[in-house]
């Protein structure tokens, strides 16, 4: 028993039907895109896709938006950017690659919605680990290792979604180390200043994006 998680529980009124919709949701996005005619309109849709997201996990949050969890979430959105910014124009950080169309409007060959991306997956991963009672440092390494699994499943269908491309169509070593030294970056800013990721949709939005390029990379690889 010592070793047992306690889960906690916190959900607001209509999370249960918010839940339906994201997973409907995502079943018919992963239906457009594997559908051949129907691919480039739901490709284009990516961006808008995670913001609506983004939104919903905004208004489930279960705590109050004030400056401190403002802020902090501002400045992850701006070092997540620049730190792209840096990565795509120098290859130093991630590796050689190069954006797609596929996220949406670009600013300094990186698509502004790419903080937005790093914000989200820091909150949802940050928000499961505090769920189930996972605290300090070894929350911090949990949160990142999550995040570091769904970049490795991601990195798979990234090109044919025209996300993003890499040299010679190879994801360097370097670009996963990169991403788990991020992640446990990020969510010790987010333990550093204490805020609070409590979410009763966070989990199923994880779950959702993961099985969602999971269910892409085996129809790319595998059943295409």
């Amino acid at each position: 028993m010592g070793n047992r998680i306690n889960r906690i529980n916190y959900s607001i009124p209509g999370t249960e039907a918010v839940q339906k919709f994201i997973i409907l949701f995502y079943l018919v996005g992963i239906t457009g895109i594997i559908i051949p005619w129907t691919n480039p309109l739901f490709l284009r849709l990516i961006p808008l896709a995670l913001i609506l997201s983004f939104v919903i996990l905004g208004i489930f949050h279960a705590g109050r938006w004030d400056s401190r969890i403002l802020t902090v979430s501002l400045s992850i959105y701006l070092l997540g950017y620049a730190i792209e910014v840096i990565g795509v124009n120098s290859g130093l950080i991630f590796g050689e690659y190069r954006y797609g169309a596929g996220l949406g409007l670009k600013a300094f060959s990186t698509p502004l919605i790419i903080g937005i991306n790093w914000l989200m997956l820091v909150y949802v991963t940050s928000s499961v680990t505090e769920k189930y009672n996972i605290r300090g440092f070894t929350g911090i390494i949990a949160a990142s290792l999550i995040m570091l699994l769904y970049d490795m499943v991601l990195e798979q269908v990234a090109p044919e979604m025209d996300m993003w491309h890499w040299e010679n169509n190879q994801v360097p070593l370097q670009n996963y180390a990169a991403w788990f030294v991020m992640a446990v970056g990020f969510h010790s800013i987010f333990k550093a200043f204490k805020i609070k990721t409590r979410n009763s949709l966070a989990g199923v939005i994880l779950i959702c994006q993961f099985c969602f390029f999971l269910g892409l990379y085996f129809f790319f690889n595998i059943i295409k």
